[in-house]
């Protein structure tokens, strides 16, 4: 479904978002803002340095798109995501023939606010985190350090495995995290200790955003559940290693999860997502099909996501220093083992309600080579083999003063990349 607005030489009278690596003209991703100007904060549109405000937009708009933009004059995008994936496509259209047509440069400059001095709050009002399992690489490298003979459990390539998380901590990207107390076990240890976690780490992941929803009792058919899906966000979550190993089992992550969840401000939207889609990566030999209630073809071709994450660490002796972030990591979300529809449907499959905004983690996404892991636990091999950062401080899991920053692109050839800024937090103590 690709149209004008993914026209690789659109350029846009806002001059820093031609050639932009984040929000060109073909981006325009969905958040809240608050420029400072005494009024509640609302929807906004990135666009180069700028966000657009949806509300003063709105007038100039008509129809089912002056309809979206006037929803999106809220403190939270929730109405705007619940009206489905039409009204996103034509408010979308709107937007990108305002911001492409030179004549509404006067009009329009007034609206745009610098991105620089605005505050970013969370896109969404969250009911619902879910919190899946889809990347294979890393679970079969945790399995590998508990578990060396059975690294995946017999049900992983059946089901997609997701846990219940807190949505109540989800937190925009620049808010700092909170090193957590708990319970921790040392292997040589009787008896449990209570105290700050030792082994504090995060997870890249990728943030799916739920559109509209279903009716309880009424599941989303796999053919159906693109639809339902409004857009992509960057996801870290933050994860106490040594609280988890002593708490997970029977019942999986709870206060070694619960703590803080951080999400990149801006919604990359369904629509300007088309054409980095690619066919989902074919399962290895040997491995079974999807059940029929997972199984659609037109997902299976287009179902996956050309999105390149990178995760980077500036310590508090890099910051003093005017050290530029290391970079850990670089995965792509090419290895999710299930779609982002499939973990749509499989959620709703027994009935469950799905509401907009919800939010759907995908699980760390770490390749296969060591370079792409997802997770201080994968790159120090559970805390055996320290990390050598470049101003020669070391690494097994974060310490305080420590700063993630995660970014994420999607690249095509033939199209702009497009970007989802920054994910980012900064972890102090408690």
């Amino acid at each position: 479904m690709l149209d004008q607005t993914h026209d690789a030489g659109a350029k846009s009278w806002v001059d820093d978002a031609n050639g932009h690596p984040d929000f060109p003209v073909q981006n325009l991703p969905l958040g809240i803002f608050d420029p400072g100007d005494g009024r509640p904060p609302r929807g906004g549109v990135a666009i180069g340095d700028h966000i657009l405000d949806l509300g003063a937009a709105a007038a100039l708009m008509s129809g089912e798109a002056g309809r979206a933009a006037a929803t999106a004059d809220a403190p939270h995008l929730n109405a705007l995501l619940d009206m489905g994936r039409n009204a996103h496509r034509a408010l979308r259209h709107a937007i990108f023939a305002l911001l492409t047509d030179a004549a509404h440069a006067t009009t329009m400059t007034p609206m745009l606010h610098a991105r620089q001095h605005c505050r970013m709050h969370l896109p969404v009002t969250i009911s619902n985190y879910t919190d899946f399992y889809t990347g294979i690489h890393h679970a079969e490298n945790v399995g590998r350090l508990f578990r060396p003979d059975n690294p995946l459990l017999p049900n992983y390539k059946y089901v997609p495995i997701g846990y219940h998380g807190r949505s109540s901590s989800v937190r925009v990207s620049g808010e700092a995290v909170r090193r957590p107390w708990g319970q921790t076990r040392a292997p040589d240890a009787a008896t449990p200790e209570f105290g700050p976690a030792r082994r504090l780490d995060y997870e890249l992941e990728m943030a799916i955003w739920v559109g509209q929803g279903n009716a309880l009792g009424t599941p989303i058919p796999i053919s159906e559940a693109a639809a339902h899906i409004a857009g992509l966000s960057l996801l870290n979550d933050w994860s106490a290693r040594d609280i988890q190993a002593w708490e997970y089992q029977p019942l999986g992550p709870f206060l070694s999860k619960n703590f803080h969840t951080s999400v990149s401000p801006w919604i990359v939207t369904a629509d300007a997502l088309e054409p980095y889609r690619l066919p989902q990566t074919p399962r290895p030999d040997g491995d079974p099909l999807p059940l029929p209630y997972l199984t659609d073809a037109a997902d299976q071709a287009a179902g996956a996501y050309n999105v390149v994450m990178e995760v980077f660490l500036r310590t508090a002796t890099m910051r003093a220093r005017g050290l530029a972030p290391h970079r850990l990591s670089r995965g792509r979300m090419t290895d999710m083992y299930w779609t982002a529809a499939q973990l749509v449907t499989h959620h709703s499959v027994n009935g469950c309600n799905l509401c907009a905004g919800d939010l759907l983690g995908t699980g760390t996404l770490s390749g296969a080579r060591w370079e792409s892991f997802g997770s201080l636990l994968e790159l120090s091999y559970g805390g055996k083999q320290p990390i050598l950062l470049p101003d020669g401080e070391k690494r097994t899991f974060l310490e305080d003063g420590d700063e993630l920053i995660m970014t994420a692109s999607a690249e095509a050839e033939g199209h702009v990349r497009i970007g989802f800024g920054e994910c980012q937090g900064l972890v102090v103590g408690s």
